[in-house]
């Protein structure tokens, strides 16, 4: 009788444990997390009324006004999960002293502009989105550009 007692109490102590470790392990997984290399924000000025668009890439500082605004991480999930895009952002104000005072450090969700957005007496900064990589750079010549009819691999002639 004492042998089933402590079996019975043994089996209790490891019955919670057991669901416990299937709930864990039936629960979905968590949404993969894209690391983009570009955060893009909108920032705007008080003054003139007009609305910025910021590409920063990772670790870099950008100046829009008195304001250095630097994303240090920028997140997103895959096209195929609920969009979530989120970074972590530090915005520096300099003062007319040329003193550098921080004023924003934390997260900024570009579903939720208004909640975690810097707000300052003159700018405005917001996350819009994150970027997979930087824009095309700009082509200064025409060199070896095909025409809209041309086949895979011809180059244009040369004009006569």
């Amino acid at each position: 009788m004492a042998k089933q007692a402590k079996a019975g109490r043994l089996l209790g102590a490891r019955f919670p444990l057991s669901l416990l470790f299937f709930a864990l392990a039936s629960s979905p997984a968590s949404a993969d997390v894209i690391r983009n290399p570009i955060a893009v924000f909108a920032a705007l000025d008080k003054v003139t009324g007009r609305i910025s668009h910021l590409e920063v890439p990772i670790n870099n500082t950008v100046e829009f006004g008195a304001l250095k605004v630097t994303p240090r991480v920028c997140d997103t999930r895959p096209p195929t999960e609920q969009p979530h895009t989120a970074s972590f952002v530090e915005v520096d104000e300099v003062k007319l002293t040329g003193e550098v005072q921080r004023i924003f450090t934390g997260w900024m969700f570009a579903e939720s502009p208004g909640l975690h957005a810097v707000e300052h007496p003159v700018f405005d900064v917001w996350l819009t989105n994150c970027k997979t990589n930087a824009p095309p750079a700009p082509s200064g010549s025409d060199e070896n550009v095909a025409g809209p009819d041309a086949a895979p691999g011809e180059t244009p002639a040369a004009p006569a």
